[in-house]
């Protein structure tokens, strides 16, 4: 490569008035890369990690040099993702590598075992000790409660583990949300958490037009990741909000009946109750009307397609997702008016 010359990368002409003026805004600013390492557990979620890691790497492209990422394992060898795909990490971690990081993120996934390993508790004490910032994505919390590090955080983790998690981590505050950045820790329940986790920690360094530009670049809406809380607008007693947050963070894998119950603490009966009392319906029908309101707004307001709206809500194949929208607004999905510019 000695001696090659490589022509930098231009953005297209639908992008350039978008994304010029963050390519020129700091052109001698410089600072020291803020360096980002990603612990890939076996059955990480591959989707989550990809999120997280594109946002990173979008930012170098608008600022060079920002982020430096590199991934571990825990052993040596090929990691298998979620989705099957093998992975070879660049390294197994070990304490020596740790000096060479600012953040470290543990990368779960939904089938990812929650087991203690001594070695990897360690390796994450001695990197709080350190003062590196600590991150968990889907269920990556887990091994930071059961390290001992979320004692008194705020935390976001996949409704599937927060159980697990609130039995390793007595006082640890376990939210609904899908993401928490709570001082040095950083967690996320979902891929879309993953990214909005991402983005607001990359605005906490940076500013906000980076952050901007990330979103040029990527096609993120923020409405299309941040939506209209149903809950901040109905007067409903704390339990039944608490199944609301979860169905409201919950859409494209919606839960059973009986795992909304479990974690709200209450029966499946108590439950039903609670909606026909305060909500006049059921749990069910709420729940359908939640991810079908947000597939309208999809389809009005983003640009995605049709699958990708269907997917995102929860819906299993695109004569199911037909059927229900035309139920509710007398017209296939097909036919909705886009609002996008």
């Amino acid at each position: 490569m000695d001696g090659i010359v490589v022509e930098r990368r231009q953005f297209s002409t639908g992008m350039q008035g978008k994304n010029l003026r963050y390519l020129s805004r700091y052109p001698d600013e410089v600072r020291p890369s803020v360096r980002v390492g990603f612990v890939l557990l076996e059955h990480f979620s591959l989707p989550a990690f990809t999120q997280a890691l594109d946002a990173l790497i979008t930012a170098n492209l608008l600022r060079t040099g920002l982020f430096e990422t590199q991934t571990f394992g825990l052993a040596e060898g090929e990691v298998v993702s979620d989705l099957g795909l093998v992975i070879r990490p660049d390294q197994s971690l070990n304490a020596a590598r740790l000096n060479d990081l600012d953040l470290l993120m543990v990368c779960g996934g939904y089938r990812t075992e929650l087991k203690r390993d001594a070695h990897f508790n360690q390796l994450l004490v001695t990197a709080a000790q350190l003062d590196i910032s600590l991150a968990g994505l889907w269920n990556g919390a887990w091994f930071l409660g059961s390290a001992g590090l979320l004692e008194g955080y705020r935390c976001a983790i996949h409704p599937e583990h927060r159980p697990a998690l609130a039995e390793v981590s007595k006082t640890a505050n376990v939210t609904s949300e899908p993401f928490v950045i709570d001082r040095d820790r950083l967690t996320a329940s979902s891929p879309s958490g993953a990214i909005q986790m991402a983005l607001a920690w990359i605005k906490s360094l940076h500013d906000k037009a980076l952050v901007e530009g990330v979103e040029d670049i990527l096609a993120f809406e923020e409405s299309r990741y941040r939506r209209i809380k149903p809950t901040q607008k109905i007067s409903v007693s704390a339990p039944l909000r608490e199944v609301l947050k979860l169905m409201d963070a919950n859409l494209e894998d919606p839960l059973e009946l009986e795992q909304l119950a479990v974690y709200a603490g209450r029966s499946r009966r108590q439950l039903e109750r609670l909606f026909k009392e305060q909500l006049g319906t059921t749990p069910q029908r709420y729940y359908m009307e939640l991810r079908i309101t947000e597939a309208r707004r999809l389809l009005q307001h983003t640009e995605l397609s049709q699958v990708d709206v269907l997917v995102a809500c929860g819906f299993v194949s695109p004569s199911h997702f037909s059927k229900c929208y035309s139920a509710y607004f007398g017209y296939r999905p097909s036919k909705e008016k886009r609002w996008i510019k």
